[in-house]
């Protein structure tokens, strides 16, 4: 992991950090032209190891291939994976900040990502690839600075936050906040309530689909179910790696997004991209389903639309690893047409 210091950071709420730090990864080599930049914005709880959380893509052969790509990816603001975020010591206070982290958005992200990649020397970017919140993080940049972008990959994301997906993100708050330890100025405050949230979100990402699939009891009757039991593990894991002022602080930035604000609309802003673009969308995703996939293709010049066959919802993106690969390995390694 790198770590990248950057003096006072101004919020678009006109709130000032005094300090912005952003860990990052990177892969592979720059070539002597600076050609061969790849980009991933990583979604919600995720950190900025690619190869990490996304099985089967910084490997030889896929499409984040660290032979032939220099793929950079940063944890995004808020997060504690490095990144200044709710657990960073405030140095004004000399103390966490916990809840009193200011508000921020997506845009706000893009613009910590400018600073690093201008602070790295990378003026143009080939690839720049997002799923899920990293989705919006690569549609906000894209729209934001379209000339320095060759090509754009969008997983399972939007253009907007819709009230289904501010829905979802609201009743996991709610969650939270329920825990009376939530509020506390410690690190490990309201983690009963995040175990509960993450239970919550689960069942978007994955749909009846995933679950009963995967999580059939192998006897009847049982005194324990399978489901109950997956759903109590998963939020005890989320909750030994994660924290809930972060969790919460990003649930509010997802609720921002929207990139046609202050641009005239989603139509004018989308407008704007001109990198090349491959959409991806997912048959049994319920939280961007495949209709809204097409809908945001159509607002993008010239993007062409694709789909991942799965049962596992949302979290198809990172399931179904060969079949993503057959699509953008090509897309990025310019071996296909694209109009």
């Amino acid at each position: 992991m790198n770590l990248f210091k950057h003096g006072p950071f101004r919020l678009e709420s006109g709130v000032e950090l005094p300090a912005l730090e952003i860990a990052y990864h990177t892969y592979g080599e720059l070539n002597a032209d600076r050609s061969n930049v790849v980009w991933v914005c990583h979604a919600l709880t995720a950190n900025s190891d690619v190869a990490d959380w996304w099985p089967h893509t910084v490997e030889e052969g896929r499409f984040l291939d660290p032979k032939d790509h220099f793929v950079i990816c940063a944890n995004i603001l808020g997060s504690h994976y490095g990144t200044t975020g709710p657990l960073s010591v405030n140095p004004t206070t000399g103390e966490p900040w916990y809840g009193d982290f200011p508000h921020y958005t997506i845009r706000d992200m893009v613009s910590a990502h400018r600073c690093l990649a201008d602070a790295l020397g990378i003026r143009q970017i080939d690839t720049l690839v997002g799923s899920s919140v990293g989705g919006f993080q690569a549609v906000e940049w894209a729209v934001t600075e379209p000339e320095r972008f060759s090509k754009l990959v969008l997983i399972a994301t939007d253009a907007k936050a819709s009230p289904w997906t501010i829905a979802i993100d609201e009743t996991q708050r709610m969650a939270i906040f329920a825990d009376q330890s939530y509020g506390e100025r410690r690190d490990d405050a309201g983690m009963q309530g995040m175990a509960a949230a993450r239970a919550i979100g689960l069942l978007t990402y994955r749909g009846s689909l995933g679950y009963n699939l995967t999580q059939q009891d192998h006897e009847p009757n049982p005194a324990v179910h399978r489901a109950s039991t997956y759903q109590q593990y998963q939020g005890e894991k989320l909750c030994r790696r994660y924290n809930a002022y972060s969790y919460v602080a990003i649930l509010d930035a997802f609720d921002t997004h929207d990139v046609g604000r202050d641009r005239g609309g989603l139509e004018v802003a989308l407008g704007r991209i001109t990198a090349q673009t491959v959409v991806v969308g997912i048959t049994s995703d319920i939280i961007f389903t495949p209709a809204e996939m097409r809908a945001l293709t159509e607002r993008i010049p010239a993007a062409r639309y694709y789909e991942i066959d799965s049962p596992f919802g949302h979290d198809g993106f990172l399931v179904e690893h060969e079949q993503l690969n057959s699509i953008i390995y090509p897309f990025i390694n310019n071996q296909t047409d694209h109009e």
